[in-house]
């Protein structure tokens, strides 16, 4: 047994500003994707599964823990920049002896998310997981500080993407699919930093327990449901957030989570093991509430 408090660094970390979307080569301290840690157990042995942010952060973790759980795994991931992220997240997935498809483009447009569906389809036969995982923010300190574009992108990418991702691949996923959808501790405890992000993760809560309604007494027998994760230690942070050498100070277990640290949660989502679970969200938070 480890103590939560101690298990990976605390704030202060050091001074560090991103620019966006970020990358993990210039993180510090550096991110635990569970590259060295997770052990698989064939929980999704032969399942296909798409990731949207799949190059860095959570989504790499996700895919690391998927395939060595058996799942051949599409990444889906937005800018060159972030070309090396991903071909780091391809390499970690064919390692665990499974297929990793790479696909870049953004995700705001319908356009795009068909495709990464026809790619996933073409590639892999079958959907059998989608985790819908990308997401936008920015820190702005008032409301006037908000571009207009900039709301409407947030919205663009974290909650159209999903509308059109579930729409484009609900034909192609058999009973016994699921869909998991990344929303946040921001849904339930909102930071005023990050209005137009906030509002997006309380949105996809919503939209994942009514679609999963929705697809249930459809009779499609395909789960939904979401992750709520609180402050993890991602390229994200210093490059959407003022002051990142504090990140994650403001939870009771006193640091910032890493992303090896929520990956489990959407495996358990993925597998069996949740065949009674649908229109939940799980929160892994550090201990900061969500009731």
């Amino acid at each position: 047994m480890q103590n939560p408090e101690e298990k990976y660094p605390a704030p202060p970390f050091p001074d560090q500003k991103q620019t966006p979307p970020g990358t993990e080569g210039e993180l510090r301290p550096k991110a635990d994707h569970g590259e060295d840690s997770y052990k698989g157990s064939g929980k999704l042995a032969g399942k296909k599964a798409v990731i949207t942010g799949g190059d860095s952060g959570i989504g790499k973790a996700v895919a690391i823990a998927f395939a060595r759980e058996g799942a051949d795994v599409l990444i889906s991931y937005l800018s060159p920049v972030e070309d090396e992220d991903a071909r780091d997240t391809a390499s970690y997935v064919e390692q665990a002896g499974q297929k990793a498809v790479l696909i870049r483009g953004d995700i705001s447009k319908e356009a795009h998310c068909k495709e990464i569906i026809e790619k996933a389809v073409a590639e892999f036969g079958q959907i059998d997981i989608l985790v819908n995982n990308a997401a936008f923010q920015m820190a702005r300190k008032t409301l006037q500080e908000i571009p207009s574009e900039e709301w409407e992108y947030t919205f663009a990418v974290n909650i159209h993407a999903m509308f059109y991702l579930c729409k484009a691949a609900e034909p192609h996923m058999k009973p016994g699919s699921c869909i998991i959808n990344t929303t946040s501790v921001n849904a339930y405890s909102p930071t005023p930093l990050l209005l137009h992000y906030a509002a997006t993760k309380a949105a996809i809560q919503n939209f994942s327990a009514n679609l999963a309604q929705i697809l249930l007494e459809g009779g499609k027998g395909i789960r939904v449901n979401a992750v709520a994760p609180g402050p993890i230690w991602t390229p994200l942070i210093p490059s959407t957030m003022p002051e990142p050498e504090t990140f994650g100070e403001n939870t009771p277990t006193g640091r910032a989570g890493q992303p090896a640290e929520v990956a489990p949660a959407y495996v358990f989502l993925a597998s069996e093991e949740s065949s009674y679970v649908s229109g939940a969200t799980l929160p892994v938070t550090g201990g900061r509430i969500t009731i």
